[in-house]
């Protein structure tokens, strides 16, 4: 059995309740009979809707139930022409944090220690 192939210009008339078809990672959904029963809501499957959702999908980190559940909305791939690249749910969460710096950690942690110093001066003040 042959996988239907759509181009993105295709799929961008697909995107409104009754014909509400979305992309992620290259594989196109129809989402129609999906929108009300959708935990996040009809409205982010609508602003999705004839567009690729690949970001926005992964952003929200679905569970592996909800991966799996997905499977049975897929009707097709996009053609190779228009395909994007896909990063992998590993290595998008592997990236590098930023480094731990002084200024960082001053930031964060000044306003606290400083209000807590007060404080205590305050208090040793009031009560000898």
């Amino acid at each position: 059995m042959s996988t239907a192939k759509y181009t993105r210009k295709e799929l961008e008339v697909h995107n409104h309740r009754n014909n509400a078809v979305i992309i992620i990672d290259n594989v196109v959904y129809d989402v129609s009979e999906f929108l009300d029963d959708h935990p996040g809501g009809v409205e982010v499957l609508l602003d999705n809707a004839g567009k690729d959702a690949s970001q926005c999908f992964h952003e929200v980190g679905h569970s592996e139930i909800a991966l799996e559940w997905r499977q049975k909305f897929v009707i097709g791939e996009v053609v190779d022409e228009d395909k994007w690249e896909v990063v992998s749910r590993e290595s998008a969460a592997l990236e590098p944090a930023e480094p731990l710096t002084l200024g960082g950690v001053v930031s964060v942690w000044g306003p606290p220690v400083v209000l807590a110093l007060l404080a205590v001066l305050f208090y040793a003040y009031l009560f000898p």
